[in-house]
């Protein structure tokens, strides 16, 4: 039993296919793993977010939107700080 199970992603099924914006955002607070896989989840719930990759160690997150998805940054910065007590901007 895992602690912690992550959903497959639609780009798990099609990795490569229709490739969609990227958007890096700088995050503050994290400790762990499992920070980054509370961000991840968190993101992944928005609608128009195809996937999201948190690096803990170098303290950024990558999120592909869908293609043609109009995320605004501010809900991406406002979902990893709902997540935990998380600071987040976008990477200059």
């Amino acid at each position: 039993m895992s602690l912690f199970s992550r959903k497959k992603t639609k780009s798990d099924a099609s990795a490569g296919a229709g490739a969609g914006t990227e958007v890096v955002l700088l995050v503050e607070g994290m400790h762990c793993t499992s920070c980054g896989l509370l961000i991840d989840d968190e993101l992944e719930e928005l609608p128009g977010v195809r996937s999201s990759s948190t690096d803990t160690r170098a303290g950024r997150t990558v999120v592909r939107l869908e293609e043609g998805a109009a995320v605004e940054t501010a809900a991406l910065v406002a979902a990893v700080e709902e997540a935990g007590e998380y600071k987040a901007r976008p990477a200059a």
